[in-house]
C-alpha cells in the first residue's frame, strides 16, 4: 500500500495539485500542461510493455525497489528546473518508474495473497493510490498556507517519497518474491472477450485521466482559491482510499463486468459535474465521484482480465496497463488542445464523459452470457 502511495498517489498524481502553480508562475499553456502529463503516461506505457517481457522473471523485487527510488528522486528533480524539455523528460522517466512499481509490486503481492487465500486484501494494496493522493493534497494545503511556490511541492513530494521507500524496505524485510506462477508465463490467448476488456480499459484510461489531470486547474480557472483547490484534491484521495473495498463488495453482488460498467457511469456523473455545476458543489462532487471510482474501476478491470487469463497474471497485467497507458497518453493532449481552443475545460470533460460511456458499454457486452 505504501509503495503504491509513493509510485502512483504521489509519483503519478501529485502533478495535478502542483500544475496550476506551474501554469501560473511559468506561464505554461493548457497544451503545455497536457504534453507534460502525456510524457508521464508515455513512460508508464513503455514501462508496462517492458515489464511484460520474460527478462524480468525473478527480478521483480529489485525492479520494484529501483522504481520506488527513481520515483522519489525524479519528483525532487522536477523542482530543480524550469525548462519545458526537462519537465517532459523527467516525467517520462517517472512514468516508467511508476509502471515498474505497479506491475512488479502487484505480481509479488497478488502472488502472496493468492497463496494465503486472502485476495480480499487487494483492496488495501490499491487503496495506496488514494492514500498517496490524500497525503500529497495535505502537503499542498500546508505549502499553500506558507505561500510556497510550485517547486516546493515537488521537493517535498520527493522527501515524502524517500520516507515511503524507507518504510517499504523496512516492512518488506526478507520476503521472498512470488507471483503464483512457476517459470515463464505463456502467451496471451486470442479471445474476443479479452480483446473487448483490453479495449474498454484503454478507453477508460482516456476517460478518467482528463479530470484526474486537470481537476485542480478547473478549480483554479473557476477562481476557487488555493485552499479550496487542495480541499478538492484531498476529498478525491479520501474518497479513493476505501473505494476498492466498496466496489469489491458491489462486484461480489452484481459481478465484475457489471460493477466495472456501473463504476464508469458513476464517474461520468463526476466528470460532467466538475465542469457543468457552478460554485463549490461541482468540483467537490467531481472530486468525490472521481476518487470514489477511478482506482476501483482500474482494479476491477485488472481483476476481470486476470480472471480470463489466470495462467499469465504478470503478462495480462502488463498488457492491460499498456492499453490503459495509451488512453492516458492521448487524453491529456486532446484535453489540453480542446481547452486551449475553447478557453476552458468544459468540452474536454464532456468528450471524456462520452468515452467513459463507451468503455462501460463494451465491458458490459464482454460479460459471459447466461445459457
Amino acid at each position: 500500500m505504501i509503495a503504491i502511495a509513493v509510485a502512483m498517489g504521489i509519483g503519478r498524481f501529485v502533478y495535478t495539485p502542483i500544475l496550476p502553480g506551474m501554469m501560473e508562475e511559468l506561464h505554461l499553456s493548457p497544451a503545455d500542461a497536457g504534453w507534460i502529463a502525456s510524457a508521464n503516461y508515455l513512460g508508464y506505457l513503455v514501462g508496462a510493455l517492458a515489464a511484460a517481457g520474460g527478462w524480468a522473471h525473478g527480478r521483480e523485487r529489485m525492479l520494484m525497489f529501483g522504481g520506488l527510488a527513481a520515483s522519489a528522486a525524479l519528483a525532487a528533480l522536477m523542482g530543480l528546473t524550469e525548462a519545458m524539455t526537462a519537465f517532459v523528460v523527467i516525467r517520462f522517466v517517472a512514468g516508467l518508474a511508476s509502471a515498474f512499481v505497479m506491475v512488479f509490486m502487484a505480481s509479488i503481492v497478488f502472488g502472496h495473497l493468492a497463496a494465503a487465500n486472502r485476495s480480499d486484501l487487494q483492496a488495501l494494496h490499491f487503496g495506496g493510490v488514494g492514500l498517496g493522493i490524500a497525503a500529497s493534497s495535505a502537503l499542498m494545503a500546508v505549502l499553500v498556507t506558507e505561500h510556497a511556490g510550485w517547486a516546493s511541492g515537488w521537493l517535498w513530494s520527493g522527501a515524502i517519497s524517500a520516507v515511503g521507500l524507507a518504510l517499504v524496505a523496512w516492512l518488506a524485510g526478507g520476503t521472498a518474491p512470488a507471483n503464483g506462477v512457476a517459470g515463464r508465463e505463456p502467451a496471451l490467448p486470442k479471445d474476443r472477450s479479452l480483446l473487448k476488456v483490453i479495449i474498454a480499459y484503454g478507453l477508460f484510461g482516456f476517460g478518467y485521466v482528463v479530470t484526474a489531470t486537470f481537476l485542480v486547474a478547473i478549480v483554479r480557472q473557476g477562481g476557487g482559491g488555493r485552499v479550496f483547490e487542495a480541499s478538492v484534491w484531498l476529498v478525491t484521495g479520501v474518497a479513493g482510499f476505501p473505494s476498492v473495498w466498496l466496489w469489491q463488495k458491489i462486484a461480489a453482488r452484481i459481478g465484475l463486468y457489471a460493477a466495472y460498467a456501473l463504476g464508469c457511469l458513476v464517474e461520468v456523473v463526476g466528470v460532467t459535474a466538475s465542469v457543468a455545476m457552478g460554485g463549490a458543489i461541482g468540483p467537490l462532487l467531481g472530486g468525490v465521484l472521481l476518487g470514489g471510482t477511478f482506482i476501483a474501476v482500474t482494479a476491477l478491470g485488472l481483476q476481470t482480465a486476470r480472471q480470463l487469463v489466470p495462467q499469465a497474471p504478470r503478462r495480462i497485467f502488463a498488457m492491460m496497463t499498456a492499453a490503459f497507458g495509451i488512453g492516458q497518453i492521448v487524453g491529456p493532449v486532446v484535453a489540453g488542445l480542446l481547452a486551449q481552443a475553447s478557453g476552458n475545460f468544459f468540452l474536454a470533460s464532456i468528450v471524456a464523459a462520452g468515452v467513459l460511456l463507451v468503455s462501460a458499454g463494451i465491458t458490459w457486452s464482454a460479460a459471459p452470457k447466461s445459457p
